[in-house]
C-alpha cells in the first residue's frame, strides 16, 4: 500500500510501517497546505492517509476521497507513544478501503 504520513508524526514512524511504500508531508514539502489541498495533491499516488488531526473527519467530506484514512490517537507524536501502536496500524491498513476513516489508539 501507498502511505502518506501527515507532517504531525514523525519521519521515523515511516520505517516502522514495514511492507508498505511510506512517504511523509515533510518529505514531499507539502507542510503548512490545507487538509483538503492536501488530498487532492495525493491524488492517484497514495491509497491512505496516516494522521493525527482529529478535525479532517469534520472539515472533509471523506465520501468523495478516493483514499482511505488512518486517525491515530495517541498521547503525543513521539515515537514512544507511536510504536507500541505500530502493530494495530500495519493491520488497520490492510483493512482500509478507499474513502474510509478507521480510528486507532487511545
Amino acid at each position: 500500500m501507498r502511505v502518506l504520513l501527515d507532517e504531525q508524526l514523525p519521519v521515523d514512524l515511516a520505517a516502522a510501517l514495514e511492507g508498505h511504500s511510506v512517504d511523509t508531508v515533510v518529505v514531499r514539502g507539502w507542510t503548512g497546505i490545507t487538509n483538503g489541498e492536501l488530498l487532492r495533491r495525493m491524488g492517484a499516488e497514495y491509497d491512505a492517509l496516516v494522521t493525527m488531526d482529529r478535525g479532517i473527519e469534520f472539515q472533509q467530506n471523506l465520501a468523495t476521497v478516493s483514499i482511505g484514512m488512518l486517525l491515530v490517537r495517541a498521547p503525543s507524536n513521539r515515537m514512544v507513544h507511536l510504536l507500541p501502536l505500530v502493530p494495530t496500524i500495519l493491520q488497520a491498513l490492510s483493512a482500509l478501503r478507499p474513502s474510509q476513516l478507521h480510528r486507532i489508539g487511545v
